[in-house]
């Protein structure tokens, strides 16, 4: 039995690309030790760990629903979602590390929480554990958006 392992590559390298693409272009955690930040706010290493976490985790749940045997337009739709979501993801740092917007960047996180919650409902309708995949990245993006909101006030 040959296994095909382009599917699943492709579906964990594009988030992993997105968000390094991403970090290339806003420069990263480059300022995130000058900011006053909130309580709670984690050490900078912490950052790219989880982010990396949470691109594998989005991109295995990607590929379950893209091989699912589910409607094409079901499939479509909850990619698009997630396409949507990724897109708001990539902008997020660019808007608050490149940018310094810190609340216009605190409004993007909230349209981006709505944007996974989309996913994740989508996802669901599909595949449980795909969704499922998906709860770490909406917390740690309702966190984010603490963190977010705090060097708003803060700065």
């Amino acid at each position: 039995m040959k296994i095909n392992w382009k599917t699943p590559v492709i579906s964990l390298a594009i988030p992993l690309g997105v968000g390094g693409l991403a970090t290339l272009l806003s420069g990263g955690m480059d300022t995130y030790g000058q900011f006053n930040q909130p309580p709670l706010s984690p050490p900078g290493w912490v950052f790219p760990l989880v982010w990396t976490i949470l691109y594998l985790l989005m991109g295995y749940a990607s590929y379950r629903v893209l091989v699912s045997d589910a409607p094409p337009a079901a499939i479509r739709r909850a990619l698009l979602f997630y396409g949507i979501q990724l897109a708001l993801n990539f902008l997020w740092p660019l808007v608050f590390f490149g940018l310094q917007q810190y609340f216009v960047a605190f409004i993007l996180l909230l349209v981006l929480w709505v944007f996974i919650y989309l996913t994740m409902y989508s996802f669901g309708k599909i595949d449980d554990t795909a969704q499922n995949l998906l709860i770490p990245y909406l917390l740690w993006v309702t966190f984010a958006g603490y963190l977010n909101l705090g060097v708003a006030l803060l700065n």
